[in-house]
């Protein structure tokens, strides 16, 4: 796995996000571990592949929601930027003279 260089503020974000995605990673590996006990060889592959795809799915769904209640909970730094101004457009009829 590539090393990620974050400066110190990152690194406390990237510490919170951690401790709440242990306790959730904790719940979806014992959802895994019973289910996979639960099966015999046969049975490992398609449905409960799918399965313990979804719990893994679940799991990284739950770091994003993490790292956007932690940054939400900080608020924005500084002014936000405004929208650039769109150019009108032209319409078909808008097209210049056929002669």
């Amino acid at each position: 796995m590539d090393e990620i260089v974050l400066n110190p503020e990152q690194e406390a974000e990237a510490e919170q996000i951690a401790d709440i995605l242990k306790a959730k990673a904790a719940v979806e590996i014992q959802f895994i571990s019973r289910l996979l006990a639960s099966k015999s060889n046969r049975e490992l592959l398609g449905a409960t592949e799918y399965r313990i795809r979804d719990a893994v799915h679940r799991l990284g769904a739950s770091g994003i929601d993490a790292a956007l209640s932690e940054r939400k909970k900080r608020g924005t730094k500084g002014r936000a930027r405004s929208a650039r101004t769109v150019r009108k457009t032209r319409g078909s009829r808008d097209t210049g003279s056929a002669s």
